[in-house]
């Protein structure tokens, strides 16, 4: 079947929607995901561009109460760690804002980059070896989008101790660890971000302008 060439202006402006509708996701409801929604997100990414096509992301799915306590230890360790580097205003909001959703998200997912896979010949990646993270990256989006799309919410959670996931979750030595999110159902859905409606920061126009040289 050939790809189409173009889609039309009713898809355009539900892509749109999508775009705009995908925001980072802390408070969750306590229904389970169907276990073959997680995998058919998972599957979607398949799709994702990738560096030589290499296709370097691995996706762990945390279930064992202890590792997931653990990994929640290295959140609380260093969550403590960044609030210190704060002082005034923005150590008062940084305390008052909820930063994950480790309890209430029914699925958790650790996401790694395989910095070792000869998969795509080092091709692209020989120069930059970075790029088989910025793929991974690219791979945690497009299941973003899809989880949105089928009213699933996603947190990614960056405040976490890198060794102690890896550790914790006993990866191949040469997964770099990417990312942990936290998908379920939303306790709500909102268009604008929490960090700009708590007034954390301002949406900067010029992030998005394009510049010619």
């Amino acid at each position: 079947m050939k790809a189409r060439d173009r889609f039309d202006a009713s898809f355009q402006e539900q892509l749109t929607e999508l775009f705009e509708s995908r925001r980072d996701v802390r408070s969750f409801r306590s229904d389970p995901v169907p276990d073959d929604l997680v995998a058919e997100l998972v599957d979607l990414t398949r799709f994702s561009p990738s560096v030589g096509y290499s296709q370097p992301w691995r996706f762990v799915r945390v279930d064992a109460q202890a590792r997931r306590e653990a990994v929640t230890a290295s959140f609380q360790r260093a969550s403590a760690a960044a609030q210190a580097t704060y002082s005034g205003e923005d150590a008062a909001l940084y305390a008052r804002l909820k930063l994950a959703g480790f309890r209430e998200a029914p699925v958790h997912l650790a996401v790694f980059c395989d910095e070792s896979t000869d998969t795509g010949k080092g091709l692209g990646a020989k120069s930059m070896p970075e790029t088989r993270a910025y793929s991974t990256t690219m791979a945690i989006y497009t299941l973003w989008l899809a989880a949105r799309a089928r009213g699933i919410g996603l947190g990614w959670i960056s405040i976490l101790e890198p060794d102690v996931v890896e550790r914790t979750l006993e990866v191949p030595e040469g997964w770099r660890f990417i990312a942990y999110l936290c998908l379920g159902y939303p306790a709500s859905y909102e268009k604008t971000p929490e960090l700009l409606r708590v007034g954390w920061e301002r949406f900067d126009s010029r992030s998005t302008q394009l510049t010619i040289r």
